[in-house]
């Protein structure tokens, strides 16, 4: 298995912060942020290789960041500013051509989380279809700042509408997905057409669509989008009670 961690944007709604510095590698509690999700993907026994996608801007950052992080390669996208971002699916399909022959894990690489990545794993290997990390927000309001997801009894993904005006649930992807390898050919078939590429939740959302089952992964543990500057400073201030980044 295989690991792609998509930090290729430019995070405008946190400027001034991210104008240098991208938001992937901004310090929580004195840590990268992106180094968190690291450890705990180091976790998994299964995955052999962490591709990082970023742009040309941040490129250098990544890896002076990098050298003491072991088996992950930065992957440049060519991109110098937000208007030129190629979207979720066309930076991941930078990396896809090297693990093509394995199972890939995506994750986007600005999330905080305390999940169980390894129980994610273990969830896939059971069945071998593709896998969504969810997390209940228990909140209408605050999940339509999301991709909402419905579920039926037996875990499968019924529904997934990106940021809906009226959520059908409280059940959010947390942008954390996985692959089996005998599915290549139809995030191949994706990437070729002309759909939307923004992210890999467009894609998620034609294989539903297109009756693929696909099944849904619900964490209780700690998670956090960090989409505003109030977020980062909260955060900041809450992390002494979280416990991320155990080895």
């Amino acid at each position: 298995m295989k690991a792609v961690i998509l930090c290729a944007g430019y995070a405008t709604r946190l400027y001034p912060i991210t104008i240098n510095e991208p938001k992937a590698l901004m310090k929580i509690a004195g840590q990268p942020l992106l180094s968190y999700t690291i450890n705990n993907i180091k976790n998994i026994k299964e995955i052999d290789k962490i591709y990082v996608v970023t742009n040309s801007k941040f490129y250098d950052k990544f890896l002076k960041w990098k050298k003491d992080m072991g088996k992950v390669e930065i992957i440049d996208d060519g991109t110098f500013k937000n208007e030129e971002r190629l979207g979720g699916v066309m930076d991941f399909n930078i990396a896809f051509k090297k693990c093509i022959n394995d199972d890939i894990f995506i994750i986007l690489g600005d999330n905080l989380f305390n999940l169980d990545l390894e129980g994610f794993v273990n969830f896939f290997n059971r069945n071998r279809r593709c896998c969504v990390a969810l997390h209940d927000v228990k909140n209408l309001e605050e999940s339509k700042r999301f991709g909402v997801i419905e579920l039926d009894s037996n875990s499968k993904i019924i529904g997934f509408e990106e940021k809906p005006q009226e959520p059908k649930s409280t059940l959010i992807s947390t942008g954390a997905y996985i692959f089996p390898k005998e599915f290549t050919g139809k995030m191949q078939e994706y990437i070729a057409s002309d759909k939307n590429k923004d992210g890999i939740g467009y894609m998620i959302q034609d294989f539903i669509k297109s009756d693929f089952e696909i099944d849904g992964f619900v964490f209780d543990e700690s998670w956090v989008d960090i989409g505003t500057i109030e977020d980062y400073k909260k955060i900041n201030k809450e992390m002494i009670k979280w416990k991320f980044g155990k080895k």
